[in-house]
């Protein structure tokens, strides 16, 4: 096909050796959570394989609203992948799912 256009420019490829074999990478499968903290910004959940999820309290009307004690008395679920707070042991009703924040696969 012509365009009328002339190509001038050479693109040069250049090539690096990759020095670790894709098997020495992580690429994690599953997130369980072990630790939850908040700041007055965000809540941060550290997952088991080193990685910490950020997520803003804007997000979380729920949270984003909730004095920072009551924020505090969530419960990890058994398969350690939901926050849940309990009405009736807290001022907030809402269950937080991690995988709902990871993105898609």
């Amino acid at each position: 096909m012509n365009t009328g256009v002339e190509q001038t420019e050479q693109i040069e490829v250049k090539r690096y050796a990759i020095p670790y074999p894709v098997s020495a990478y992580t690429f994690p499968r599953e997130a369980s959570i072990r630790y939850v903290r908040f700041d007055n910004l965000h809540i941060h959940i550290e997952l088991t394989d080193g990685r910490i999820l950020s997520v803003p309290l804007q997000w979380i009307p729920t949270l984003y609203y909730a004095s920072p004690d009551e924020r505090e008395k969530y419960e990890i679920d058994p398969s350690r992948t939901m926050l849940l707070w309990d009405p009736d042991k807290c001022g907030i009703n809402d269950e937080l799912h991690i995988a709902d924040y990871l993105g898609s696969a």
